[in-house]
């Protein structure tokens, strides 16, 4: 196995899974998020050791201040809404926006964003954004990476947090470039 890779990852939005996946727990209790949680969770990636620090800031928009000090140096954002409620879903494009601007990437055209609709194990009757909707979003912000997921369920969780960590990767091995370019 190659190297350890350590990469800081962004989580903003109105709902979170990042405690499930890290600490395999769910809780249906909802705990308001005061700055930032932060969690470590080491992955496999194609044969290489990947440490996601993990930054649940949960959609506080009281904390948003904070962002450029904690945003700074980020390798990927994921991006959560609750299927169950629009307003989560709409504000996806100022949480994009925002985090490019407190974030100040290199690259912001390129930035990695992943963005999670959850709670997907809801009864169907109660969704209110379709998936089709969100993958339209998605391919209008430059093909952005969808997931539908359920922390309750771990529905895609693995899956997406495996494309956070390729797509972190990636922007390492386009740093490395840029450097030795």
């Amino acid at each position: 196995m190659d190297g350890n890779s350590l990469f800081d990852i962004f989580s903003v939005g109105k709902t979170s899974l990042m405690n499930q996946y890290v600490n395999k727990k769910f809780s249906s209790q909802y705990k308001a998020t005061i700055g930032a949680d932060f969690l470590t969770k080491e992955i496999v990636v194609d044969d290489k050791l990947v440490t996601m620090q993990i930054w649940d800031t949960a959609g506080q928009e009281r904390f948003q201040s904070l962002g450029v000090a904690f945003y700074r140096g980020a390798d990927c954002c994921v991006l959560c809404y609750d299927v169950n409620t629009p307003k989560s879903f709409e504000s996806l494009s100022s949480w994009i926006d925002e985090f490019l601007i407190q974030a100040s990437p290199r690259n912001p055209e390129s930035f990695p964003f992943v963005v999670l609709g959850n709670k997907i194990d809801v009864d169907e009757s109660k969704r209110m954004v379709t998936l089709k909707r969100a993958q339209n979003f998605c391919e209008s912000k430059g093909r952005i990476p969808l997931f539908e997921t359920s922390a309750k369920e771990a529905i895609n969780v693995e899956q997406a947090f495996q494309t956070i960590a390729k797509n972190a990767l990636a922007m390492e091995s386009d740093v490395e470039l840029y450097r030795s370019g």
